[in-house]
């Protein structure tokens, strides 16, 4: 039986990247892509060992923002966009966290899903 042969892992160059920010009222998530979409990074605070009611605050999203923000340093990303979602409290701390370590931020966007009067609510409760 022949062996497959392994493809060498390519180091690609990027210099701006775009930060993705869930930031929910129990976690902070945060994903690194290309400007295409492609995923470099991913941390969230429940990853760096944070449990509970503790993953949903501004410094362990301070904390999420300053590992990633090592990872992009490292592989010589100086630039990142960042697009925030949620109403967390971890939103802003993960911009400063990556404007502390160096990275120079350039586009804030908020794209929070809003509907515009979608789906029709649940029936009303009677208790």
């Amino acid at each position: 039986m022949a062996y497959k042969k392994k493809t060498k892992k390519v180091k690609r160059q990027v210099n701006t990247a775009v930060a993705h920010v869930k930031s929910s009222f129990n976690n902070t998530l945060v994903s690194i892509t290309t400007q295409d979409g492609d995923v470099l990074f991913i941390a969230s605070a429940g990853k760096l060992g944070f449990k509970g009611s503790r993953k949903g605050t501004p410094y362990a999203a301070t904390q999420v923002g300053s590992v990633l923000a090592k990872d992009m340093l490292a592989t010589g990303i100086k630039e990142v966009e960042v697009n925030m979602q949620g109403p967390g409290s971890g939103r802003d701390s993960v911009v400063r966290a990556l404007q502390a370590s160096g990275l120079n931020v350039t586009v804030l966007r908020d794209v929070t899903p809003l509907p515009h009067n979608g789906c029709r609510p649940a029936k009303k409760r009677r208790v």
